[in-house]
């Protein structure tokens, strides 16, 4: 059984809000994995700054897209970790970055363009799929807990 929710947003602060707003419920935690799934320009790292508004106030979060990770400290003994799966298509790419050296019961791990990964690693708490809609600002956010 999955939980199931669908946020509208009408912009990208909005879309940002809705990651604030998942991690003040609990529904984003740490130790959590969280994938993102949506087009390019859908909207995933502003939902990732949102996420990372809570647990992480200070950071300024920018895409990893040629990093392929960005990390935040929450803490001493845990760490925000910020994916960009974009350029990461086979499962050889996914060991070469050292992936699985990340996953912690204590870190947070925001993954962008999981779509591309899935196939190698579905271990997810949660899945987040972020979809354009008619109007060019508005998007529609679904939030899928597998485990629950």
């Amino acid at each position: 059984m999955n939980q199931k929710l669908i946020f509208k947003s009408n912009s990208e602060k909005d879309t940002e809000n809705t990651g604030f707003d998942l991690a003040v419920k609990g529904l984003i935690k740490e130790g959590d994995i969280v994938a993102l799934c949506g087009d390019l320009g859908a909207g995933k790292t502003a939902f990732t700054k949102g996420v990372a508004r809570f647990f992480v106030p200070s950071a300024i979060i920018t895409s990893p897209t040629f990093a392929l990770v960005n990390e935040y400290a929450i803490n001493r003994s845990s760490k925000f970790f910020h994916f960009d799966m974009y350029r990461i298509t086979t499962e050889e790419d996914l060991l070469s970055i050292g992936f699985f050296d990340f996953l912690s019961e204590k870190n947070i791990i925001i993954i962008e363009w999981y779509e591309n990964i899935e196939r190698f690693f579905d271990e997810v708490t949660a899945k987040i799929m972020i979809e354009k809609t008619e109007d060019e600002n508005s998007r529609r956010i679904i939030y899928i807990n597998p485990l629950i």
